[in-house]
Parts: structure tokens; sequence; C-alpha cells
């Protein structure tokens, strides 16, 4: 579906640019194209905090616009700045200007297709910003075990190359969490970040939290695991890949942040890397192995699996619940930045040794026994468990996390396993 979107798209502005354009208006359009969604992408964050801190915990019509929070403010913030661009061109250009019938026939459709592309391009990063299902605008990662490394790519990779040149041309003017900083920095692979917030397979799991609902402690909030010793849940010694070295690293979830931040998957938590003594604003993004559910455990998870923190889980004066997770970082990479979901970001200590590391904070997460309501029993000792049997056939399904907006706009479709 998005290849066809994005052919079209294409197709219709050169047809456009060709029928009804100029070369000089073509050129403008592309101009104020470039420079609106810079705009959408430079402040597109800040406009959608000031929703998300509004919604967030409310009960009020607002809280609905949440999870759509980034992406509307994107697709306004561009709108808005394409339209007052594109007036001033008209009022200063009223005059025509034409290069010659050949040069118009050529160039036209040329600059059309290519308007067609950053448009195509900035459309399917707004969508990927939604809270819509995995296979939308398209399948992106492997529907049951997605790899960071894997993406797959739509056609022409539009969408990486409206989100690539902007890194280009932001380096060095977003303000940094040790110094200045780009958007290829702090959104490294933007579009992966994008596509594996929303890649789960259940319908509850927020893709938004409250500014500040994670922290990472600045004394012994990060180390290098040991070299050896490591094993998984199964007792099989774990190994950082060639090169690599398992970075750990302590989040801790805030106690009045768990009705967003307390359900989660590991494709919602990044580690922003950077190169060692190296100026080049760049950076790299590592999802988490897994998480340490012994001294030297690691219980591994899909990037897709939910992970669940209870407010059961908490000391009766705990404000905040330490998980240890474990990073692939390259050996000339350093972590400066941990992201948590669409919108959470918290800077990372430097790491200590792992002489220096504290004590464990391991993490077992609760599993729920689910009631076989299939099979009736009998006797008092052994209740029947009859809320399933007893629900109004008439009541309609669950339809998972999505909003009603993304409900009519996937035509009732959720990613649900069924």
């Amino acid at each position: 579906m998005a290849a066809l979107l994005v052919a079209l798209i294409i197709l219709g502005c050169g047809a456009y640019q060709y029928f009804k354009g100029t070369i000089f208006k073509a050129t403008a359009t592309i101009i104020i194209t470039i420079l609106a969604s810079a705009v959408a992408f430079g402040f597109f964050e800040i406009a959608a905090d000031y929703f998300i801190g509004k919604g967030i915990g409310s009960d009020s019509r607002s809280s609905a616009v949440v999870p759509w929070a980034q992406s509307l403010c994107f697709t306004l913030l561009f709108v808005l700045a394409f339209a007052i661009l594109q007036t001033a061109a008209m009022q200063l250009s009223k005059l025509p200007v034409d290069f010659g019938l050949l040069p118009e026939r050529i160039g036209r459709p040329i600059l059309g297709i290519f308007m067609g592309l950053i448009v195509s391009g900035l459309l399917l990063t707004a969508l990927a910003m939604a809270p819509l299902p995995n296979k939308y605008p398209y399948q992106r990662f492997d529907a049951r075990s997605p790899d960071f490394q894997k993406p797959n790519k739509v056609l022409l990779n539009v969408d990486g190359f409206a989100s690539g040149w902007f890194s280009l041309l932001s380096k060095g003017s977003f303000r940094a969490i040790r110094n200045p900083q780009s958007f290829a920095v702090v959104h490294p692979a933007f579009l992966d970040q994008l596509f594996l917030n929303r890649h789960n397979d259940s319908g509850d799991i927020p893709l938004i939290a409250k500014v500040g609902s994670i922290e990472v402690p600045r004394k012994n909030g990060a180390w290098h695991a040991p070299a050896a010793g490591i094993k998984d849940a199964e007792g099989k010694a774990i190994t950082p890949q060639t090169g690599h070295g398992i970075v750990v690293v302590r989040m801790a979830i805030l106690r009045n942040a768990l009705q967003d931040a307390g359900i989660f998957t590991l494709g919602q938590l990044r580690l922003i890397c950077k190169q060692k003594d190296s100026n080049a604003q760049k950076g790299i993004t590592a999802y988490p192995i897994g998480f340490f559910s012994g001294r030297n455990q690691i219980t591994t998870k899909k990037l897709s699996d939910k992970i669940t923190v209870e407010r059961s889980q908490y000391a009766n004066d705990e404000v905040r619940k330490h998980i240890d997770f474990a990073f692939n970082v390259p050996n000339d990479h350093i972590p400066v930045a941990l992201e948590f979901k669409q919108n959470c970001i918290t800077d990372v200590p430097k790491p200590v040794s792992a002489q220096q590391a504290p004590p464990p904070s391991p993490f077992v997460q609760k599993v729920k026994a689910e009631p076989n309501t299939n099979t009736k029993t009998t006797g008092d000792s052994r209740p029947y468990d009859s809320s399933s049997s007893n629900q109004d056939p008439s009541k309609p399904k669950p339809r998972g996390g999505l909003s009603p907006a993304g409900r009519m706009l996937t035509g009732g479709v959720t990613d649900e396993t069924q």
C-alpha cells in the first residue's frame, strides 16, 4: 500500500508540474517544501510536549490527542509554514518567468518528481509517528521477531530521504545533553525508532509517557559488564558481539508514572551512543538484549515482548523501581542518553568499570496466571470463574490501544494476535 501511495504522489506531482507549473514555480515550491519540513522536524517535539503534558493524567478530551500529538504537530507545523512561505513567494514573484518551450517541458516533470519524493517521504514519516498498527503505513520489521538491524524499506526509501537530509541540515543546531548535538545524534535511525516504538503484540502498551517518567542515576548509573560469567535464564553464556561490549544501564521508573511507563517493550527503550573522542555530530542506537534478573543472569527478550512493572513491586516508601538493562555497545562508542517510548529522554553518565559496578538490582517480571474458564468445576473449594461465560455477546470486543481516529483510518484493523 505504501509503495502504491508513493508512486501515486510522485506521478501526481510530476504530472501537475508538467501541465500546470513552470520551472520557476516548481523550484520555488521545492525550496518552500524543504524549509517547511525543516520547521516541522525542528519543532514538532516541543509543540507535542505541550499537548502531552496537558493530556496525560486528565479525563478531558485532550487525553485522546496524546497518542497523536507528535504526528498532528508535525503535520500542522509543516502545513502552516508551507502556507506562509508560499503566500510570501507568490507576492514576490508576480511576473511570469519562462525558460523556453524545450527547457520547460523537460524541467517541469523532473522537478515535479523530486517534489513528489519529498512530499511522500514527509507523509510516511507523519504516519509512522501515529498510533497505527504495525503494518501501517508499511511493515518495516518482521511481525513476530523484529530485528533493528534488518529494517524493510519502502519504494525509493522516500521517508529515509526526508529524515536523512534533515539530519545533515541540523548538525550543530540542537542543544546537547552534554555539548551541542544534532538531530542525527538525538535521533539516529529515526524511522526505526518510530516503528519499533509501536511494534508489539498487544494493544494496551502506551506509545507516549509523561515527561520525566524515567531516570538514570548520575552515580553508578551505567557500567561495563564482566567479560565472562554472564548467563541467560537457561544457563547459557551470553557473549557480546564481535567488537562490542555489554554495557549495563540502570533505569528507574517513577511510581507516579506507572500508568503509561509501567507497560513497555524493549523496542521502546533505546541507548544513544556517540563515538569516543570524536566531534562528529552523529550517533548510533543500541537496543537492550534483556534485563538482569539475578547477579550474573540476564533474562533475554524480543524487542516486541511486553514488560510490566506493577505497583506491588514497589516498597511502601519507594518512589523508584530500578531495572538493569544490558546493551551491546561498540567498543569505540560511549552511551550519552537513554530514550524511552516516543518522547522521554534522559542523559546517561559515563560507564564505570566492572570492578566499580554497584550491587545488582534484579528484576523479575510477574506472570499472571490466566484462569481456565472452559471447564466448569464443582465443589465449594474450587470456585468457578464465570466472567467469560456471562459476557454479553452484544457488547463489542476491545480493539486494543488504537484511538477512535486510528480505527477510522485503518478500517478497524488492529495488530493484536488473534
